[in-house]
Formats: C-alpha cells, structure tokens, sequence
C-alpha cells in the first residue's frame, strides 16, 4: 500500500494491492509508521524491513515500509509491503513443540500495569493457547479460549465482556452462552 503524506492522517492511503491481507483499503488512514514521519518530519529516516505487525481480527503481518522522496529529497510518501504470517507461525510452533527438549524459561518478569492492562494479557495468553489468530479460530477454538480467560478471572474485570466479544468477533449473548455450556459440560461430569 502506499501512504501520501500530504494527506489527512484520516485517509492517507492511496493505492493498495490485496487488500485483504491487512483490511485496509483506499481512503483509509495512517499507520504508526505514517503517524510517526508525519509529526517528526525526518528529513534522513531509515526504511524500517522485516517486522512484525497484528490486525484488529488478530491476525500477523510481516511488514516493511520504505519512505519514497520527491524530486526535493523530501519524504512525500511511504509504501508499506504487509505479508500475513499467521499460518507460518502456527506451523513454527507446532515445530518447536516437536523438536524441543526441554522447559520452556520465562525470559521476563510478569508486567501488570493496571487492570486492562491485565485483560490484554489473558486474551493474548488465550490465543496462544488456542495456538491460531483470532482470523483462523473456528467455534470450538473461541470456546476453548474464551473458557480459559473464564477461569482465570478475566470476567471479573468491569466491562471486560464487551471487550473479550468484540475482539472474538462475537455477540455477548454467544459469550456467554460460551461461558454457560462451559459450566453445563462441568456439571454433568464433561
């Protein structure tokens, strides 16, 4: 995609191939790259190669972003390349699951800030459990996910039904029946 920096911040995308790849199209707005150029202005930036991006539906870009100059030398426009790598780190961690001999170590100490702060943990935590994007999950996968942030308090947190629906894609209604057939699979013994 490319990204006119004379444009608003709303609606700096210009052109754009699949897509579908990030959920983006024409008309759409800045990405932090773009924020970032447009409010510092650097006039030397450096093109930033091979890093990792998420979508909102959770799925993860490998992306690079190369500033164009104008016949100034002056930064006018950013093309981002976004290449989506969910399915490949699935496969990564399958792999890693095979070939690993032994624990895995925490490298850092746990980081909780406040309590949302808290919430996006859990939901990050129960994604990697599921072990697939939010994007590639079917109805079994949410429910598996959705029942371990159920037993690890995630409820407990004020609001944080609307936040866990939104970002499984779902309707609060289909959380929580998620939530009640987790219990009535308890109850009798499931």
């Amino acid at each position: 995609m490319v990204h006119d920096l004379s444009k608003h911040p709303d609606h700096t995308i210009v052109a754009i191939e699949n897509g579908h790849v990030s959920g983006r199209k024409v008309g759409d707005g800045a990405s932090y790259v773009v924020i970032d150029q447009m409010t510092a202005q650097d006039m030397q930036p450096k093109d930033h190669l091979s890093y990792l991006t998420k979508t909102p539906d959770g799925k993860i870009l490998k992306s690079s972003s190369m500033y164009i100059r104008n016949s100034k030398g002056k930064v006018s426009a950013i093309l981002s390349i976004n290449y989506d790598v969910s399915k490949l780190l699935m496969v990564e961690n399958a792999v890693n699951e095979l070939i690993s001999t032994g624990e895995s170590q925490q490298t850092e100490p746990e980081k909780i800030v406040n309590v949302n702060d808290l919430l996006d943990d859990l939901i990050e935590q129960s994604v990697t459990l599921v072990g697939k994007p939010v994007a590639l999950m079917n109805k079994d996968d949410k429910v598996k996910a959705i029942r371990f942030l159920n037993q690890n308090g995630a409820f407990l947190v004020t609001k944080s039904g609307d936040k866990v629906a939104r970002y499984f894609g779902i309707s609060k209604y289909t959380l929580y029946s998620y939530i009640d057939s987790k219990q009535d699979n308890k109850q009798e013994g499931k």
